[in-house]
């Protein structure tokens, strides 16, 4: 009876563990590499949240909203297009954005300058339920980021 040395064992051993940590080292690198485009996607799509929600912001503590504002907004959510669905990409530049300027048009049609204007008092009540209407909207954005705000493993 022919009888194996104990180095042969070891070194018929050496290869297949060396592939399985192989193996664990590529699938660990490739975890991290997932992680990290999560948590890069993660921060573009923050900065575009946090631009809608510095607008409301805006908004809510003045009760208007200006043209500098307008163009922070617009410049915030420029990227939307592509880290978010068409849906809330629409949401953002076609009805919220249509707020906005609603929110701005009725704001200069009822101004002290324009007081002899029996369209006055209607500019008013539209510039007061816009600004209700864009208030509301704090929880309508969350609820429409929530499922691209999710860092889950």
């Amino acid at each position: 009876m022919v009888q194996v040395h104990w180095t042969a064992y070891v070194t018929a051993l050496t290869i297949p563990v060396l592939v399985a940590l192989g193996a664990f080292i590529a699938y660990r690198q490739w975890r991290t590499a997932q992680n990290k485009l999560k948590l890069d996607l993660f921060d573009k799509r923050m900065s575009v949240y946090q631009a809608v929600r510095d607008t409301l912001g805006h908004i809510a503590s003045r009760g208007s909203i200006s043209q500098e504002q307008q163009i922070k907004y617009l410049s915030g959510i420029q990227t939307a297009k592509w880290l978010f669905d068409q849906e809330l990409h629409d949401y953002l530049n076609e009805t919220l954005w249509h707020k906005i300027v609603d929110l701005e048009l009725h704001q200069k049609l009822s101004s002290a300058e324009n007081r002899g204007d029996p369209e006055r008092s209607r500019h008013i009540q539209l510039q007061a339920e816009t600004l209700k209407w864009l208030l509301s909207q704090y929880s309508v954005l969350d609820s429409k980021c929530s499922r691209f705000m999710a860092l889950g493993h």
